[in-house]
């Protein structure tokens, strides 16, 4: 008998859809790197988070509902769902609660994608649809961008009798760039009613644009549109993993019967609760992005770096080499997040933070690139 401690590759079959998977690439902790690198204090403006950290209330919610974890979950959301339902003027049966929104475009895709299926989205954008979409061997179609932008137009395009979905990122991650609401009318008009369009609005509440799409009017005129929400950016709560969808209530009930009971922990919908309640903190964090980005502008241009106007709480600025200088930055402490891998190697994505670390970034870029 082989010795337990000699290793050796195992001979389980895997299917081929699962093995081409590149896993989404999660950054290191923040103290791992300070570790690494011998460095203390680093800023972290790679992620999209809230830098105000979340509301207040929701924290002390959270604090309440410790004494209950011994208890499951409310595994239907009901009370979330009832309040959200009250503030979109939908039913609650047209609302679907996620382990973030991660998740529902996961059972949106468990529930109508099978294989020979194909789903329309560009290129880049959010980098876990076409990880979710390969994994149950449906076949992802890329558009690549035109100008930053979605091309809707292509994209309508290449929906054929095989497309099930089209994920649309408004904004865009990682460009940070809108579609508007006539091209998402006109793009509408020539998608098939069999097709579902599944528009993700993780940054909604920082979108300033008067031109932004009603998303929402279009699920509650019976379309077949799943519109995605999230608690992690502007609700500050990314670390519990909250997001939810709205949708017509057939789309919802067959997403539902691939959910997992227990999916959303108690403590994120306590949390969510109450930080639907606290408007001050939404408007703070909301305006602490505009002023972020008009002095970050400001001083990216005076260096004279070129950027991608945003409609969120992150935006690319192009550097040149960016794998470079984000190696550079991190040995400052200031991280940021590479393009490279989003085929964008001239570029590094930045997200907005305190007053104090966006001049720790300016300070550190000038120090460490020269426009190009």
């Amino acid at each position: 008998m082989a010795a337990l401690t000699e290793r050796k590759g195992l001979k389980v079959p895997v299917s081929g859809d699962i093995s081409s998977l590149v896993p989404y690439p999660p950054g290191k902790p923040i103290e791992e790197l300070e570790r690494e690198l011998g460095i203390k204090g680093s800023i972290k403006l790679a992620s999209n988070e809230n830098p105000l950290g979340p509301s207040s209330k929701a924290v002390e919610a959270i604090a309440g509902a410790l004494n209950n974890l011994h208890r499951y979950p409310d595994g239907s959301c009901f009370y979330l769902k009832e309040k959200l339902a009250g503030r979109l003027g939908v039913s609650s049966g047209e609302i679907i609660l996620g382990n973030g929104s991660n998740e529902i475009i996961e059972l949106l895709i468990r529930a109508y994608l099978r294989r020979g299926d194909e789903a329309v989205m560009a290129d880049p954008s959010f980098a876990v649809y076409p990880i979710v979409v390969k994994s149950v061997g449906a076949t992802a179609v890329t558009v690549p961008l035109r100008e930053m932008r979605h091309d809707l137009r292509e994209m309508s395009r290449a929906v054929n009798k095989n497309t099930r979905v089209v994920f649309i990122a408004n904004p865009n991650n990682p460009t940070g760039t809108i579609i508007t609401s006539r091209e998402f009318e006109e793009f509408m008009g020539s998608v098939p009613e069999e097709c579902i369009v599944c528009v993700d609005e993780a940054y909604f509440e920082f979108v300033r644009s008067k031109e932004y799409p009603g998303t929402l009017e279009y699920v509650k005129a019976g379309r077949p549109v799943v519109l995605l929400r999230t608690f992690s950016k502007v609700y500050g709560l990314a670390g519990l993993r909250i997001g939810y969808g709205v949708a017509h209530p057939e789309l919802v009930d067959y997403m539902n019967r691939v959910r997992q009971p227990f999916n959303v922990n108690s403590l994120a919908q306590a949390a969510a609760m109450a930080a639907l309640d606290d408007s001050d903190h939404l408007k703070r964090t909301v305006e602490n992005n505009r002023e972020g980005l008009v002095y970050l502008y400001g001083e990216i241009a005076a260096l004279g770096f070129k950027y991608v106007p945003t409609e969120a709480n992150f935006f690319l600025v192009k550097v040149g080499d960016g794998k470079k200088v984000y190696e550079d930055l991190l040995k400052k402490g200031v991280i940021v997040r590479p393009m490279a891998g989003y085929n964008m190697p001239e570029y590094i994505r930045v997200s907005v933070g305190l007053p104090e670390e966006n001049r720790r970034f300016i300070e550190a870029l000038a120090d460490v690139a020269r426009p190009r």
